[in-house]
């Protein structure tokens, strides 16, 4: 069973708790847009479902709630961020303006942050992009839940990535996927139904298929973007590689089997080589390359091609990424946006906690 709670009441009761958390008043606002922003877009395993999550971290140690997030290394295009072990949902737009603002002043700027925690949808982060005329990127490394191709050991996280590209009447193109062929959030949103995984995302302890959507609670892992090597899961295993070295190499964050878990009762790994989790962020400007202009009215005459591709089933149209996601949060922002029971026993759960009533 679901019930369907307006922004407006989600947002009350998330901003509430984020300055229970301790969040100065800017910094909760930021959080809860962000949180709240993945519910409107229909990325229900990255919502307000996590906000629980976020409290028990807090209650750990885990979250500092009014970090001070600084620059410790930089150039003109480039800068490593320390977050202070703040809510990435906080961190990481921070990083993102200034990757914006030395893109601003010398046409791209790239920014990798450690000491983050878990930091929301990547797409929230590119798109800020998308006002300047610019670019966006934004990737994450998490806990490690997916195995390499041949492994059956858990080295890395999800990892998702998120390019966002603007266009002139059209839409813009958000592409935001996780590197696994699905995420943890929608292993979590089948175990609330009982449900079972489609083979191809996770295997068990044994390194065998499984379509057990508790896997991961039984010694299980999730599986790279393919699923088995025939289906071409070492190129997931690759791009998740790649996300955790821009975000946590190179920042100086704790990387593959050492990212902290977002689970607050599962342990620290021991011997963690950094701090925290990491992101990496980036913004390009378009006229670095051509005129704004030109370049849009391109991405229209893009997009508007791809829209246009003949679809295999005439009741399925060809999509452009970014579609669905742009038309569900019309929807949940005129309709409101459906909890599942135990989404709502929890955040009711929480709210004991906080004193706040959803």
């Amino acid at each position: 069973m679901e019930t369907v709670f307006s922004y407006e009441h989600l947002h009350q009761y998330t901003l509430g708790t984020f300055l229970a958390m301790g969040c100065p008043q800017d910094d909760a606002l930021l959080a809860t847009e962000v949180l709240l922003r993945a519910d409107l877009r229909g990325i229900d395993s990255h919502g307000i479902a996590r906000l629980s999550g976020y409290w028990r971290l807090f209650e750990a140690g885990r979250i500092n709630p009014s970090a001070h997030v600084r620059v410790v290394h930089e150039t003109p295009s480039t800068a490593t961020v320390d977050g202070d072990r703040g809510l990435g949902l906080v961190v990481a737009p921070k990083a993102m303006r200034i990757a914006i603002s030395k893109a601003e002043m010398v046409g791209s700027g790239w920014v990798s942050v450690r000491n983050s925690n878990h930091f929301g949808i990547a797409g929230y982060h590119a798109m800020m992009a998308l006002e300047k005329d610019m670019i966006g990127w934004a990737m994450t490394n998490a806990s490690a839940l997916v195995t390499p191709t041949f492994s059956k050991e858990k080295m890395l996280g999800t990892n998702p990535i998120c390019v966002a590209i603007p266009a002139g009447a059209e839409a813009p193109f958000v592409a935001d996927f996780a590197t696994t062929t699905a995420a943890n959030g929608k292993l979590e949103i089948l175990q609330r139904k009982n449900a079972e995984a489609p083979l191809g995302w996770v295997q068990d302890a044994a390194g065998q298929p499984t379509t057990d959507a508790n896997a991961l609670k039984k010694g299980g892992a999730l599986l790279p973007l393919g699923g088995d090597r025939e289906h071409g899961s070492h190129k997931g295993y690759a791009l998740g590689s790649i996300v955790d070295i821009f975000s946590a190499v190179l920042s100086g964050a704790s990387y593959g089997p050492w990212a902290p878990p977002f689970p607050a009762y599962v342990p620290m790994p021991e011997n963690m080589p950094g701090d925290g989790l990491g992101h990496f962020l980036g913004a390009m400007r378009i006229d670095g390359f051509r005129p704004a202009s030109e370049f849009k009215e391109h991405m229209d005459n893009w997009i508007r091609r791809f829209h246009a591709a003949q679809p295999a089933d005439p009741t399925q149209p060809v999509l452009v990424p970014g579609d669905p996601e742009r038309e569900m949060e019309a929807l949940r922002s005129r309709e409101g946006i459906p909890l599942v029971d135990a989404v709502v026993a929890d955040l009711q759960a929480l709210g004991e906690k906080t004193g706040l009533r959803l």
